[in-house]
Parts: structure tokens; sequence; C-alpha cells
């Protein structure tokens, strides 16, 4: 009969579900879920699809990290003569690179010294290796490894001379290829109280070790910026209030007549050759000439920068 059965485990009631207790769950089961989640956050609704959408698109659309974006392969300098003038302006290397058995002599001698100085990495290497990691140039036994150049963001030199209560003072170059005169430019920006330099990311001089070199070690202290697309950069500068001032040879202004160089300003140098760019031009507020009575058509871009940020502290002062 029913309920008098000796098999172990055998139901004996009719009931269902857990006799002795739940665990809780049935009383969580009654709790609430609380309020109903938007469209646009339930997975697989179509508004969710649609914002995920969008938020990748506004990433991509997110500048570039401030500082350390992507960056290039290492830049050798080789050969005795560059290697030392190199070290002794302080071009930031990581690594010097010594031909095995290699003769000394006086230059040697002294790139060792300021290495060791220096705290550099001193790698000995067959000459085969170092034929090989020059692609066959002629470094006679000295090979300086310097590290890629970290380029800050257009935005922080502004933002770096407010912070400091001061009103910007920088430079953009368009066009300029050659490398010395970007460090010259830097010189110059460092010796008149300037806040940067911006280049273009394309086409355009870089911080490379020839660079490093004509800014006489000032590159360390004054930071050189990157802009994507120079004209959009002038015109985000505009924006914060700074005045873009253009130099070019059949400019309106004569330089000594430019008042807006006591406040916020860009300078913007072009090439020695084809001077400004179309599209750059027509985004100055200010086209200036430098007066030269002596009858010269044109300064070296360095040079042109070195007299128009004279002007510009001579003001300030």
């Amino acid at each position: 009969m029913a309920g008098n059965s000796q098999r172990r485990n055998r139901r004996t009631s009719n009931k269902k579900g857990a006799t002795v207790g739940s665990g809780g769950q049935r009383r969580r089961g009654l709790e609430g879920k609380g309020p109903t989640p938007p469209a646009s956050a339930r997975k697989g609704h179509k508004k969710n699809r649609v914002a995920n959408a969008q938020a990748k698109q506004a990433a991509a659309r997110r500048p570039a990290p401030r500082r350390g974006g992507p960056k290039g392969p290492n830049e050798l300098v080789v050969g005795r003569n560059s290697v030392v003038e190199a070290l002794r302006e302080g071009v930031p290397a990581k690594t010097l690179y010594v031909q095995q058995y290699l003769d000394n002599d006086e230059r040697v001698r002294e790139a060792l010294q300021l290495a060791t100085d220096k705290g550099l990495n001193l790698m000995e290497a067959p000459r085969p290796e170092l034929d090989r990691m020059t692609n066959g140039l002629n470094h006679q036994g000295l090979v300086l490894s310097v590290p890629p150049y970290e380029y800050a963001h257009p935005e922080d030199l502004s933002a770096a001379a407010y912070d400091n209560g001061e009103d910007p003072l920088i430079v953009a170059l368009d066009g300029i290829t050659d490398p010395r005169n970007l460090g010259a430019v830097v010189r110059s920006v460092s010796a008149f109280g300037g806040h940067g330099v911006v280049v273009p990311e394309r086409r355009a001089a870089g911080m490379t070790a020839s660079a490093w070199k004509t800014s006489a070690g000032t590159a360390a202290r004054t930071p050189v910026a990157r802009a994507t697309n120079m004209t959009r950069m002038l015109e985000s500068y505009q924006k914060e209030g700074l005045v873009v001032v253009g130099l070019a040879a059949d400019g309106d202004v004569e330089l000594h007549e430019l008042e807006a160089l006591g406040g916020p300003v860009v300078i913007v140098v072009g090439s020695e050759g084809k001077g400004l760019s179309r599209l750059v031009g027509e985004t100055c507020d200010f086209r200036v000439r430098i007066p030269m009575p002596g009858g010269a058509e044109s300064l070296n871009a360095g040079v042109a920068a070195g007299v128009v940020l004279y002007e510009a502290a001579r003001r300030r002062a």
C-alpha cells in the first residue's frame, strides 16, 4: 500500500517541489528587477546596435594620444665626426655601437668618454654587423642609435602657456623639409621665450638627429608638435583666441606695424622657395612682410622666424 513501501527515496506524496525549503530562491524570484533599461542599452535591440556603431565612429574621430603615439624605427648617426657632434649637442641617444678591434684616435676616445658620461649603452660589434645595420654606409666604426622623437599634441603648446599665465607664442612650419631649418627654429623659439613649434605630419621635416644638433640641445626643453592637418590646426588655434600671422614677401602689413605680436599668436613660416601654401595663406589673419632694405628676395626660414620672434619678445617685454 502507498505509504508502507520499504523502498528508499520512493515518493510518498503528490506534492511537487522541495519539501524542506527553497533556499530563498522563490522569494528572490518575486523581487523586482529594477526599471526596464532603455532600448539603446538592451543587447540585440536595433537602437543598441545604432548606439554601438555611433560609439565606434566617435572613437575613430578622437584625436591621437597627446604623447607617445606610434613610433618609427630608431635613427642611426654614423661616422666619427657625426657621432661626436651629436653627443656634444645632447642628442638623446641610447646606444653607441663600437666596432671590434677599432683603432683609437681622438674622436673615438671623445665619443667613448661622452657616451660613458651620459650613461649610454656601449655595444661592441663586428664590422659586418655594423655594415648591415647602416646598409653599407661609411660608419668608420662608430654608430649611434637615437630613439624616435616623442612629439607633443598641438593643443598642448597653447595649454601649457595658459597654465603658466602667459600668452602663447607658437611657430608653425608650412612646407619646411630641411631638418636643419627645423632645428634652427626650435633654437630661436627657445631663445625668445616661445612655447613650441608645430610641423605637419607629412611631407615635412621631423625631429631627426640633424635637427637635434642644429637646435644645440634646446629641443630638450622646447616641445615640437605634429599636426595631421595644418589648416585645421590653425583654425583650432583661432577658436582659442590666437592670432595667426603668416610670413609672406608680398604681405599687406610690415612687421613693425603688427600690434598682434604682443598677444597670443601663431607665427606661420613657409618654405624659402614656395612660401605659404594656398590654404594656409588664406587661413592667416595677417600676412606680414619683413622689410629688407638690402634688397634680398627672401630669408632662410630659420632666420625669418628668429626676426619675428625677436619682435614678439620685444613687444611682450
